[in-house]
């Protein structure tokens, strides 16, 4: 796992051959932030937060955190994956990052917090996977403005959501970029 760019960029972290996690590719995370930072949002901006639901082994957490963003919230269910991140902030010496063992649908329901900016990399083959977008939405977790980036298999379209605004496909890995209007 390699950070792209910024404040760690080129750091590399060995990821457990163990895990079940499918970490984002580095070309498909090298392309996606190239989109993102020419045509939606500024990481290094004042104060963005954001959020990384199922984050796995944490690559689009230090990415961001790399990039600019003032905290992370990192959600991830398995302990391993959980225990792999913040050995991975510990490595970089940073209290920006706040790591959560959460199932995501739960805490969806229980935030309070709203986000500059969210990524959600759910494994494909989740059943609910569809309905993630929408509760992100309703749960009002993105200020206005904000931008969503759903990472899915090329089964999924959302170009028919109402907060729908571009998709990317890097190799086999689809983003779906949603912003709510100002």
């Amino acid at each position: 796992m390699r950070v792209i760019s910024g404040l760690y960029k080129r750091k590399m972290f060995t990821v457990p051959k163990n895990f079940k996690a499918r970490p984002t590719t580095d070309f498909a995370k090298e392309n996606l932030f190239n989109v993102l930072v020419n045509n939606y949002i500024d990481f290094d901006s004042e104060n963005i937060t954001a959020l990384d639901l199922f984050a796995g082994t944490g690559s689009i957490s230090i990415e961001l955190l790399s990039r600019g963003c003032q905290q992370v919230v990192s959600v991830e269910k398995d302990p391993k994956h959980l225990a792999f991140i913040r050995k991975v902030m510990d490595e970089v010496k940073t209290d920006k990052c706040i790591p959560i063992r959460a199932d995501v649908f739960k805490f969806i329901g229980k935030s309070h917090q709203a986000f500059d900016f969210i990524f959600a990399d759910p494994p494909y083959e989740l059943k609910e996977m569809e309905t993630i977008p929408q509760r992100i939405f309703d749960a009002g977790m993105l200020k206005k403005g904000a931008i969503l980036v759903f990472e899915h298999g090329k089964d999924h379209d959302f170009s028919q959501h109402p907060f729908f605004i571009d998709h990317r496909i890097y190799g086999s890995v689809n983003f779906s970029i949603f912003r709510e209007q100002e």
